[in-house]
């Protein structure tokens, strides 16, 4: 893990100028630009708040802000999992490149995604204030959490993209598990609405859960999050970079091979 880390250490000039070419490349030959970054999750949460808020009567107060508290770091999760899985497999022209640092690629599509998350910061904000929930003190924690996220993203996105290597078929077996646990997630709902002898097993059991959890405690609920689910997810999210570390170096001289 800490060879990994030292090399995109090493690499992050690389990193960068990849990342920037996602992004420019991303919105390349579009009208809007990057001001899809902010219309695709505000759309996303208009249509979830319409079903879930309108239709079906959450009777959350600020339906709308509470989802897209949630909606936000699932979109950054979703997209870099999702993306990251192919993100290997799909860059023959670089990989055959002599001595190419391949866990470059796995960590640019993390990259790119976490900027466009934070670019959306300041619409979640405005969100609020305009449903009369301005920011606490509580926000501070807004960064870390996002660290402890973009880990827990970083190793599972390197070892779907080790695997998808020789498996293709793990990129859509992947797109369609983040469906599933789409719902499995409090997102369009809230761990309140789970039967209590259920809650802990949703908050342990799914690092996303209790994440998701944890924003709504700063910036809806103005609280402290629980910091044992967050513990939790600390200790598996380093472990979960060790491993796909490892399997990722032991895996990285037949990329070239098998792509």
């Amino acid at each position: 893990m800490f060879r990994n880390l030292r090399e995109l250490y090493q690499y992050r000039a690389l990193l960068w100028s990849l990342t920037a070419r996602e992004l420019k490349a991303r919105y390349r030959a579009s009208v809007l630009g990057f001001l899809w970054t902010f219309l695709n999750p505000t759309l996303n949460m208009l249509v979830y708040a319409l079903v879930f808020g309108f239709l079906l009567k959450s009777g959350q107060p600020a339906y709308s802000y509470f989802l897209f508290i949630a909606l936000l770091p699932w979109i950054f999760f979703s997209t870099s999992v999702g993306g990251g899985a192919s993100s290997v497999s799909d860059r023959r022209d670089l990989l055959t490149k002599v001595r190419f640092p391949a866990q470059v690629l796995p960590a640019t599509v993390v990259a790119t995604n976490l900027l466009n998350y934070l670019l959306s910061l300041p619409l979640l904000i405005g969100l609020g204030i305009f449903y009369g929930q301005w920011p606490t003190w509580h926000v501070v924690l807004f960064f870390p959490l996002v660290l402890l996220q973009t880990i827990f993203i970083l190793g599972l996105t390197y070892l779907v993209s080790a695997f998808n290597v020789a498996l293709r078929d793990l990129q859509h077996i992947v797109m369609n598990v983040m469906q599933m646990m789409f719902f499995l997630t409090p997102i369009v709902w809230s761990v309140s609405s789970v039967p209590p002898q259920y809650q802990q097993l949703l908050l342990y059991g799914n690092p996303m859960a209790a994440l998701i959890s944890a924003y709504r405690s700063i910036f809806y609920e103005h609280t402290l999050p629980d910091p044992l689910p967050l513990a939790v997810v600390a200790a598996f999210s380093l472990g979960m970079l060790w491993l796909s570390s490892g399997v990722f170096e032991r895996r990285r001289e037949e990329f070239a091979e098998l792509v």
